[in-house]
């Protein structure tokens, strides 16, 4: 008799999580628990009672977690590539998860072309492209960039090189911040831009630099490009490099910003790193509608 709750939760400490102590009852003590087929559910069980609960979803929860099946690059990489077992002690099909290559500091041509080839991009006959992506991707990181948390960044790279793609072209932007006679911050964003041979200027108002930015920009790009009306910000995330984890000299520190974004179908996050926290936010929010609009028109 085991007492679980789904994903754990409970008022206190919480309590025994009912997925992996199904998934080991089953796979690993050959107890059946349910009937066939139905374990696969697992990981989109778990994520659906997380969305109602309004919980963000444990990403190293066991079995269910999307980091519970994830690698790093280097050996791991090479040796998943011959044989997928050598590292995962189950299947992750069985439990509804998918195998994911981490794209780090140590990535070489396996891990990239693993990486890709999950993303969709089958370019293992393509050295002279793979070399370009390992470099790039290795140069990024040594400036503070990382990419195990933002896959559609990774993929832009992937996608960089491939002309039939349309972007729309930032001419600039710009922010201010003022405060008036009687206290009350004010926040406005303007941004140019150009898509589809046509211009658009866009002001708006934020509760911040960072909000009245996301706001212009989505609000030009989707003049021009109304298909990505439906795409929301999500999650935006701040953290200040320690010297260790960039190449930086002097007084200056760099930001590193995650940006989480959803069209209501799926979500993607976008990374950005400056020395300025808004010119860091605004690379992701950038790279956010590039991507949905790539996926839009792939």
């Amino acid at each position: 008799h085991v007492q679980c709750t789904a994903n754990g939760y409970g008022e206190r400490t919480g309590n025994a999580d009912l997925f992996p102590v199904v998934a080991n009852l089953q796979l690993k003590m050959g107890i059946e628990c349910l009937p066939e087929g139905k374990l696969a559910e697992t990981r989109r069980i778990s994520h659906a009672i997380a969305e109602i609960a309004n919980i963000a979803p444990d990403t190293h929860q066991a079995y269910a977690g999307v980091s519970s099946f994830a690698h790093k690059a280097g050996l791991h990489a090479s040796a998943l590539k011959v044989n997928p077992e050598l590292y995962n002690h189950i299947d992750p099909a069985l439990v509804g998860g998918d195998q994911r290559v981490l794209v780090t500091e140590m990535a070489g041509r396996a891990s990239v072309e693993m990486k890709s080839k999950e993303l969709g991009y089958d370019i293992t006959g393509d050295a002279e492209r793979v070399t370009h992506i390992v470099e790039t991707v290795k140069d990024l990181e040594s400036k503070g960039w990382t990419f195990e948390a933002a896959d559609a960044s990774f993929e832009l790279i992937l996608m960089g090189s491939d002309e039939s793609q349309s972007r729309f072209e930032v001419e600039s932007w710009r922010t201010i911040v003022e405060q008036d006679a009687s206290g009350d911050v004010r926040t406005e964003a303007t941004v140019k831009v150009r898509a589809n041979g046509e211009r658009m200027i866009s002001t708006a108002e934020g509760n911040g630099p960072v909000n009245a930015l996301d706001k212009a920009l989505r609000s030009a790009v989707t003049s021009l490009h109304p298909e990505l009306e439906p795409l929301e910000l999500i999650d935006y995330k701040v953290r200040i490099l320690e010297k260790s984890d960039a190449d930086t000299s002097g007084t200056a520190s760099v930001t590193r910003v995650l940006v989480s974004t959803s069209d209501g179908k799926r979500e993607w996050t976008t990374l950005g790193v400056h020395e300025n926290v808004v010119a860091a936010s605004w690379r992701a929010l950038e790279d956010a509608l590039t991507y949905g609009l790539m996926r839009s028109q792939a």
